[in-house]
């Protein structure tokens, strides 16, 4: 018997993922917006930010304040917005195409130590610009302004509904939290007399901002994901979300709690410990730490992901999740990152554990020793660390974790103190490691995000 196992450990340790180094060109882009027009995906970001990719693995820039593609008059041209707000630059904007074919670009600006903030919209023949401005639509600050209820006017995001007829705008930042508005999907424009429009969730300057929704007619929800927590490298930003049959909510996270509770108590402003139970936390900051004989060379712990945008890409019948990301080796720079999106049995959105790459023949191997990472549901400012998790052909797993795994094509399933994981498992990159190998992404029927990548070295006693 010790034979047979000394014989499968040799086979393990000799289907070592091959090597097919990808190479990534990446970009810094903060805050990224998708839309795909052409065959090309564009991304629109803060600072007047422009990148775009056929692949989603190699990006290139085609707009900043240096050389702002996008209106290259901006201050001009944005005179009002950057005037009341006191400001000199953007933020986060949202981009979508209406029914005329032209793009409208939904901005915003805000000096960011106040909620002195405009947001507007403006269009352009082109994916690429040059937008001009329509209007400035809200305003936020400013006499009679109370930041502790009212919304932060920026950060919009703006979707159709299930039916392709409706049009809304979610938006919000600290402050009040995040409201939406609907919006004429003729003209783009707000329909009258809403107000700040429909409280989502937040309040009393809670840590929660970019908002972002999308509908899955196979599940038949409407997916809101935020970023809790500062932007910052030390900042604990992390990807959340919850889910509602409509638009205006209400909203609930995996474990049941309604998003309308998310909020910090009043005078308490600012405190992540009372925002961390809410919301289902997808992805913070992390560190997949290498197994005994593999590369430590590019390890480098990811800080603060966050402000995603998500995109179903019908061609590829993929769902994909854009976010930007820090670094523990870089600090306060950032880029953009491309992951795949999956919805588990269970109808939750789980996100890859690497970034996006092309298809790969290689097969999925779930016997050996894994780097299985948990997000928990904190805002960390310091990133998790993923630990040694082996899985044996029996169903089982062993290590710093144990129970029962149950695995038919890309489904997944876990067993392990008194609840269930379910998800996702493929094939993925492992850039620190130059390979592609085995990945899974699930989580807890109450809320937990676990990650895990296949060590692409086995040590030699794997099943002794």
């Amino acid at each position: 018997m010790r034979r047979i196992f000394c014989l499968c450990a040799l086979f393990l340790t000799l289907c070592v993922p091959a090597l097919a180094k990808v190479k990534f060109k990446n970009v810094a882009l903060h805050d990224p917006a998708v839309i795909k027009a052409e065959e090309e995906y564009y991304f629109y970001g803060s600072h007047m930010q422009g990148a775009k990719s056929t692949n989603l693995y190699e990006f290139k820039n085609f707009s900043n304040l240096d050389k702002c593609n996008l209106q290259p008059n901006y201050a001009k041209e944005f005179s009002e917005a950057l005037t009341y707000a006191k400001a000199s630059t953007f933020w986060a904007p949202d981009v979508i195409r209406l029914g005329d074919g032209r793009y409208y670009m939904y901005y915003c600006c805000c000096e960011g130590s106040s909620p002195l903030s405009a947001l507007g919209v403006a269009v352009s023949d082109a994916p690429e610009g040059p937008f001009r401005n329509i209007q400035v639509l809200l305003y936020s600050g400013g006499p009679g302004y109370d930041a502790t209820h009212y919304p932060n006017a920026i950060d919009p995001c703006v979707f159709f509904d299930a039916s392709g007829e409706r049009l809304y705008m979610v938006y919000g930042s600290y402050s009040g939290g995040i409201f939406l508005l609907e919006l004429d999907p003729e003209t783009g424009l707000l329909l009258p007399d809403q107000g700040y429009g429909t409280h989502l969730l937040g309040g009393n300057h809670s840590c929660i901002e970019a908002p972002y929704i999308v509908y899955n007619p196979e599940t038949e929800y409407y997916y809101l994901f935020l970023s809790f927590g500062g932007l910052a490298a030390n900042d604990g930003y992390n990807i959340r979300v919850c889910r509602a049959r409509s638009p205006e909510g209400p909203y609930e996270d995996a474990a049941g709690n309604s998003m309308l509770d998310c909020k910090c108590k009043p005078g308490h402003y600012f405190n992540n410990d009372e925002i961390a139970p809410y919301g289902t936390k997808l992805m913070g900051s992390y560190l997949f730490r290498p197994l005994p004989g593999e590369n430590s060379d590019k390890e480098n712990a990811v800080r603060s992901p966050g402000h995603n945008s998500v995109f179903y890409d019908e061609e590829l019948g993929k769902w994909f999740l854009f976010h930007h990301a820090r670094f523990a080796k870089t600090g306060e720079q950032y880029r953009l990152q491309a992951r795949e999106l999956y919805f588990n049995q269970d109808g939750w959105p789980v996100i890859s554990p690497v970034r996006y790459t092309p298809e790969t023949e290689t097969d999925i191997e779930m016997t050996g020793s894994f780097k299985v990472l948990s997000h928990e549901r904190d805002v960390n400012p310091v990133e998790h660390v993923s630990e040694e998790v082996r899985f044996n052909a029996d169903g089982t797993f062993s290590g710093a974790r144990n129970g029962t795994y149950e695995w038919s094509g890309n489904s997944l399933t876990l067993n392990m103190d008194g609840l269930t994981w379910r998800g996702h498992v493929g094939v993925g990159y492992d850039d620190e490691q130059d390979a592609d190998t085995t990945c899974f992404t699930l989580l807890s029927e109450d809320g937990e995000a676990l990650w895990g990548i296949l060590a692409t070295i086995q040590s030699a006693d794997l099943g002794e």
